[in-house]
């Protein structure tokens, strides 16, 4: 396209612009002649392809396998309106995301397809669609303020995507749908299998966890560090979500799901996230976050600290008894193992103290009985795991006999987190047990000799966590 020509199309598709905004002022004519020329040549060298991958090519193949002779389509999905003209920042869908090994960088409305190759061929010849870049000689380098390189920087080229993640590329205007095309999200079973698909994690996969991981324990630290800041703060719990903000930014990408500072009784409602109230001394403060690597996988993590630096006797009673029911579901998970038992082995513990404190109408027998049983669930109503990995709830669209009731294998990252939540007017336990909310949550990974904790070394017991805090404030 000439100068000329790019200065009267950018003209015509102004005047129409021009209609329906108040924000997009008209552009001069002098303007519109000068702005796609007098720019140097800009290098764009191929890079070599990323680590993942050779992981993504591996994870196709599976899915090609899964259905030979279909047409396979799995979008990234499209930038999300947050208000008016202001989008929430893009995050490609995870499914993409694990068959590319495109992650952060990845470009909105891009689509994965699968074409089945001719009879004579097994398997599909892969092709990646995406907007291509809107360049200095393209209208859109200025006038489009979602892909524009004025607005948003360069992105790389189709062949530098298609070097980078050893697939082959096309322009996103190539792509046409099919009637007969099996589409990520409406389709059960292509969406199933590659939920599925990612339930025993690669090696790749498992590095970054670990990354996730240690991410996520230095938000912790800093904010053990930040306490007292917080109870300064008429609303501490901000302070608390801020802090780790900042360190799930500047060392990974964003956090994996909303942040829980849940202090005092706020501790109680499991996914509170309004974060408004006050940190005050002499109460638990119960924060649940996790740090999103670059790479889309992320950590998960509880921890439940006295903001005061010290648990009173009957916030370590409730504590320690809730350490004990993880430590249970921890030595419950063995390679083979129902992944259930991870969750019974902890609600044996969680029954058998509640009925010691009298708080149950039943034995803690009863109380563990399939049918009529469950007393307990009054004081813990979720579950003590699920799968972790590219989605804080990950493989969430496998079906139940490979997930819930599914084996444990080694590969597989799952969460142990039992706790105890006694509501401010909850009338069947004694009035100095109200208002305490308690969780620990640790990040699991099965291997062939058993369990690792790979969030081990963020303090867990009460006397680490006292003496935890006790040594970042001094």
């Amino acid at each position: 396209m000439t100068t000329g020509e790019t200065s009267t199309q950018a003209a015509t598709e102004q005047k129409a612009a021009d209609s329906n905004t108040n924000r997009r002022q008209p552009y001069p004519q002098g303007f519109l002649d000068v702005i796609s020329s007098g720019w140097a040549e800009r290098a764009e060298p191929l890079p070599a392809a990323r680590e993942q991958a050779a992981h993504a090519a591996r994870r196709r193949a599976a899915v090609s396998a899964a259905f030979p002779g279909q047409r396979l389509v799995i979008p990234a999905g499209s930038f999300k309106q947050r208000s008016n003209d202001t989008d929430y920042p893009f995050r490609a869908h995870s499914a993409f995301a694990h068959l590319t090994g495109w992650a952060v960088d990845a470009v909105p409305d891009s689509v994965l397809v699968f074409d089945p190759r001719d009879d004579s061929a097994d398997g599909h010849d892969v092709t990646l669609f995406l907007r291509d870049r809107a360049t200095r000689e393209t209208p859109e380098f200025y006038r489009d303020a979602s892909i524009g390189e004025f607005w948003v920087g360069p992105r790389p080229s189709l062949a530098q995507v298609a070097a980078d993640l050893d697939v082959p590329t096309a322009r996103l205007e190539e792509f046409t749908a099919g009637e007969d095309d099996r589409v990520l999200d409406d389709d059960p079973e292509l969406t199933r299998f590659v939920s599925e698909l990612r339930l025993v994690k690669d090696a790749y996969e498992i590095e970054q966890m670990k990354l996730a991981v240690a991410v996520t324990a230095a938000g912790f630290d800093d904010i053990v560090r930040e306490l007292p800041r917080a109870v300064a703060h008429p609303r501490g719990e901000r302070v608390v979500e801020g802090v780790f903000h900042q360190r799930a930014r500047s060392d990974g990408n964003w956090e994996g799901y909303d942040t829980i500072a849940a202090s005092g009784a706020h501790a109680c409602y499991l996914h509170w996230t309004r974060n408004d109230g006050a940190v005050r001394p002499g109460d638990l403060i119960l924060i649940d976050a996790g740090a999103e690597v670059d790479s889309l996988y992320t950590a998960d993590v509880t921890r439940t600290l006295p903001v005061s630096g010290t648990f009173t006797d009957i916030q370590r009673r409730i504590y320690e008894t809730v350490r004990e029911a993880a430590d249970a579901a921890f030595a419950a998970a063995r390679p083979g193992v129902r992944f259930r038992a991870v969750h019974e082995a902890a609600m044996g513990v969680i029954a058998a103290r509640t009925a010691e404190w009298g708080l149950l109408p039943v034995t803690a027998e009863e109380a563990l009985d399939a049918d009529r049983g469950g007393q307990q669930r009054r004081y813990m109503v979720h579950g003590t795991s699920h799968h972790l990995g590219i989605d804080v709830h990950d493989c969430a669209q496998a079906r139940r006999e490979m997930y819930y009731d599914g084996a444990l294998e080694p590969g597989m990252v799952f969460t142990i987190e039992p706790g105890l939540y006694f509501q401010i007017d909850d009338l069947t336990v004694p009035e100095e047990y109200r208002g305490i909310g308690v969780r620990i949550e640790d990040d699991i990974l099965m291997t062939e000799d058993g369990p690792v904790n790979l969030s081990a070394d963020i303090p867990r017991t009460a006397d680490e966590v006292e003496a935890w805090i006790a040594r970042l404030r001094s």
